[in-house]
């Protein structure tokens, strides 16, 4: 990441931008506002370079919404910014889900794997993400935060 860019959590004057990333990637912004006090963004001199958020629902947590601006990719805002999630999912002790139709092979790099819509805990399923925003045919995946050999 250049250093030109910091990653700071989101605040509500964000949010205008936030959903202006989203509509222009084709993800959805319901539920954004909502979960905006979980989110973080990637701002460099022109603003609003990117934004992800982490819904946390019991002892899981819901990645969403993760986008870069076109002008910005290539910069590893994306990774830094799921990276920094990450951290706060591990810090609470919560696994993390994500509904993807497109990036299945970028999440996988970052650790995630593929896993069956009826092994997801309730939990989630509950989410409005899971429940109703994202399509059926989107890829279901699971990353743990726990410490390697740690117990789950």
């Amino acid at each position: 990441m250049k250093l030109d860019t910091a990653l700071r959590p989101a605040i509500d004057d964000d949010l205008a931008a936030i959903e202006r990333l989203l509509i222009a990637a084709d993800l959805p912004v319901e539920g954004v506002a909502a979960a905006l006090s979980q989110f973080v963004v990637a701002e460099d001199g022109a603003g609003i370079a990117g934004a992800a958020g982490l819904e946390l629902h019991g002892e899981y947590a819901l990645l969403r919404s993760v986008v870069v601006a076109p002008e910005a990719r290539g910069r590893g805002l994306a990774r830094a910014m799921v990276g920094r999630l990450l951290e706060s999912a591990a810090v609470r002790g919560a696994g993390v889900y994500l509904l993807t139709t497109t990036a299945d092979r970028y999440f996988a790099k970052l650790g995630f794997a593929a896993v069956d819509r009826a092994a997801v805990p309730a939990e989630i399923r509950a989410s409005p993400e899971f429940a109703s925003i994202c399509p059926d045919d989107a890829t279901v995946m699971y990353r743990d935060t726990a410490p390697e050999g740690a117990p789950r």
